[in-house]
């Protein structure tokens, strides 16, 4: 059989990702929201700084957004790490580098990456060619989506304890899923052990932005769309919340666009702030 080595590559979304948290580290003063190289070095693209999406002023906003949602998530293992879990669960992984970037948290923690099968191929060979030693508590979740398999029955066969509780991470996701998934997925997450904690990215309704973050909202829509993969939800945070508490979590928690700047952009002088777009959904067991 022969091997698709474009199917084996990372999704785009995943390399720009990698490349944003670079040029914030190499353009943006210090201190830094979230300082991570690694995925930069994975990438090991030529001349990327030249791309139209690493324009330093075009994607101010957009990598602004991307650390300051990293930085987050990053503080809320840390925190549930210090309260014992044991387990944290990264879905749609990409070229996530937490168990490089942070090997004392990793001794802790059993970590989780869940991801298509050729892309995490592919970032496990370039971890190894990179010189990257991978951690015994890091986890491969090779999930075949287009075939129908489940990413909850191949994180058991990895070696996940659905008894002790774990923190779950889907950011840049709910938007491509329409709302009666994100409700099937919210239930799910909901039956995790007590004391878990499931973060989820979301993105803001149109009517709910100030009419220059519309404008580019809008923008966005009409390219992702045009690439085959259109926004399907778009939330206020009344009704997210709602249906993680219809879902049955314990405890509900909106982070707002305002809430991340206020906590990692207020005190820069360099203007960099992520907007008001994307916020996050805490929901605990």
């Amino acid at each position: 059989m022969t091997v698709d080595k474009h199917f084996l590559a990372p999704e785009h979304t995943a390399v720009r990702v990698a490349l944003w948290r670079a040029l914030h580290v190499q353009i943006d003063p210090p201190p830094h929201v979230f300082s991570d190289v690694i995925g930069e070095k994975l990438v090991a693209e030529e001349n990327w700084r030249s791309r139209q999406d690493m324009n330093p002023d075009f994607s101010k906003g957009m990598r602004a957004s991307i650390v300051g949602r990293a930085r987050l998530i990053e503080d809320l293992v840390e925190e549930q790490a210090r309260l014992g879990v044991t387990q944290y669960v990264i879905l749609g992984a990409g070229l996530d580098t937490f168990a490089q970037r942070r090997p004392e948290l990793a001794e802790k923690m059993k970590i989780f990456e869940v991801d298509q099968p050729g892309p995490q191929a592919w970032k496990q060979t370039r971890l190894a060619e990179a010189g990257f030693t991978m951690p015994e508590s890091l986890h491969f979740v090779p999930v075949d989506f287009e075939a129908g398999q489940s990413w909850s029955e191949q994180l058991l066969a990895a070696g996940f304890d659905p008894t002790k509780p774990a923190v779950i991470v889907s950011t840049g996701v709910s938007m491509y899923l329409t709302k009666e998934t994100n409700m099937t997925t919210l239930q799910q997450m909901a039956k995790l052990a007590a004391g878990s904690t499931f973060a989820m990215t979301f993105m803001l309704g149109l009517d709910l932005l100030e009419p220059q973050e519309k404008g580019v909202m809008e923008f966005v829509m009409k390219r992702t769309a045009e690439a085959g993969t259109p926004f399907l939800s778009l939330f206020a945070p009344d009704e997210i919340v709602g249906m993680a508490k219809q879902a049955g979590f314990r405890k509900t928690q909106y982070v707002s666009g305002a809430d991340i700047y206020q906590r990692y952009f207020a005190s820069r002088s360099d203007g960099l702030n992520a907007g008001n777009a994307e916020a996050f959904l805490l929901a605990m067991t």
